[in-house]
């Protein structure tokens, strides 16, 4: 073989080799794209979970009357947050 013709042929071996590498890395990619959307489902969730328990521990403390001036506020910060959504939803059925 001739000089020229030993340059393609590694030209060809390397771009081969850089195909191969290049579905390896896609294939990558994807798998942890999958990935990412599997945590981002769980923190979401994680993330209801939390605030369903603070709910709960809200209930439970009033329930209980152990409730500071602080948790007081904050408890009707949340119910007035919910009366707030509760009117814009009935608003929004309302038209």
């Amino acid at each position: 073989m001739t000089e020229l013709e030993n340059q393609i042929k590694r030209i060809q071996d390397k771009l081969q080799r850089l195909l191969k590498q290049q579905q390896v890395l896609s294939r990558e990619n994807e798998e942890l794209k999958e990935q990412l959307s599997v945590y981002k489902n769980e923190s979401v969730d994680n993330r209801n979970t939390i605030d369903e328990l603070k709910q709960q521990v809200s209930i439970l403390k009033v329930n209980a009357a152990e409730m500071t001036d602080i948790d007081k506020r904050e408890f009707e910060k949340r119910l007035n947050y919910y009366i707030k959504e509760i009117d814009r939803c009935i608003a929004m059925l309302s038209n």
